[in-house]
């Protein structure tokens, strides 16, 4: 098992939670994770590793910051 931590932003905050610690599987996707924590991937914008713009087919490593922007909206 891995754990990483994941930062929330905008409107794919709950409950308030700002960020958290997640234990995954080793060699998961960064796709996966939004699986895991029940996030809809068209609901994620900008995806984050480690402060690097990723795709959703990236191997997540032990210690590694995700970053979860939502669409901008707005006029």
């Amino acid at each position: 098992m891995i754990q990483i931590e994941v930062r929330y932003f905008a409107t794919l905050r709950k409950d308030n939670v700002k960020k958290e610690t997640i234990s995954l599987k080793e060699d998961s996707l960064s796709g996966e994770l939004l699986n895991v924590l029940e996030i809809p991937h068209e609901d994620v914008a900008i995806f984050l590793i480690n402060g690097i713009k990723s795709g959703l087919d990236v191997v997540i490593k032990n210690g590694d910051i995700i970053a979860l922007f939502p669409p901008v909206g707005g006029g």
